[in-house]
């Protein structure tokens, strides 16, 4: 009888979660791949149309849908390839210069990771209200002349720069964490052996953290695919749609104004999220074989 109830507990702390995973992602992912293999309004029946949806996608030049998604997913790729290295270096960088201990070290902790606590709208609200040409301060300061917002490449700078100030403090509280744990006797043996701080960063420190690395770079690599909050607000997909991403069209075709395509929509995002799986495979796997 004790052993029956023993067995009831992980079912007990596992089963809240679990039904909340299959109720608000699980089912409503594989109606989002169903719903990608139909022609849907979201006020009528879905009218299933097989690979059509994916056909325009990819091979349709003459469809806007198919321009959407190039030019989406472009948008997309280049916020990637700009924010993920940036967001895996410079918090690494901070994280090796908190190792110092001083009495400000805790403060200048939260102070990194303060702003990962503040909703998507609020901190664009801030950086909009700072580089305003009106009434913002940072013009007036540095006697700026240019809209940022609608001038490229300083919107992709901006949205950049923005991105890696507001996320960065996850992944630095999780290097601090992973260089403390780095045995002293190890960084001491290789500063007695000759060698200077970068080599003892590269060949000691870093080969010591490398799983929580590859786990900050997946992770990253997949917040970032989902960006849609920084381009929406602050250029609002400008200028000429340069910053428009992928899921800035996702959304507008789902539920935007006009007749909703929500199978295009769905279709859009199956593509999205595929994306993802790849990059993330691609990672995992050369990510490890380095490892090894």
């Amino acid at each position: 009888m004790l052993k029956k109830k023993t067995q009831l507990w992980p079912i007990v702390f596992i089963g809240p979660h679990a039904v909340i995973f299959i109720l608000f992602f699980l089912v409503p992912a594989i109606f989002g791949i169903y719903i990608s293999f139909t022609r849907w309004t979201l006020f009528d029946t879905p009218e299933w149309v097989g690979f059509a949806n994916f056909k325009e996608l990819f091979f349709d030049t003459n469809s806007i849908y198919h321009d959407q998604l190039v030019n989406g997913l472009g948008a997309t790729l280049i916020f990637v390839l700009l924010t993920v290295p940036l967001g895996i270096i410079v918090p690494l960088f901070l994280a090796t210069l908190l190792q110092v201990k001083t009495p400000l070290q805790k403060f200048f902790q939260a102070v990194f990771y303060l702003p990962t606590l503040f909703a998507v709208s609020a901190v664009m609200l801030i950086w909009l209200f700072l580089l305003s040409l009106s009434y913002g301060p940072l013009p007036k300061w540095f006697g700026l002349t240019t809209n940022i917002p609608s001038t490229q490449p300083w919107a992709w700078v901006a949205l950049v720069g923005i991105t890696v100030w507001w996320t960065m403090g996850q992944n630095l509280i999780i290097y601090v964490a992973a260089l403390g744990g780095v045995p002293k006797e190890q960084i001491e043996a290789a500063r007695l052996d000759g060698t200077n701080a970068w080599q003892r960063f590269r060949y000691v420190q870093i080969p010591s953290i490398r799983f929580p690395l590859f786990f900050t770079i997946v992770t990253t690599t997949i917040a970032q695919f989902n960006v849609y909050g920084q381009p929406l607000m602050f250029t609002r997909g400008g200028p000429n749609n340069s910053t428009k991403v992928l899921l800035m069209n996702i959304q507008e075709n789902a539920f935007g104004a006009g007749i909703p395509a929500a199978g295009m929509a769905s279709a859009m995002a199956v593509v999205l999220g595929a994306c993802i799986m790849v990059v993330s495979a691609i990672q995992f796997f050369v990510l490890r074989r380095k490892g090894d």
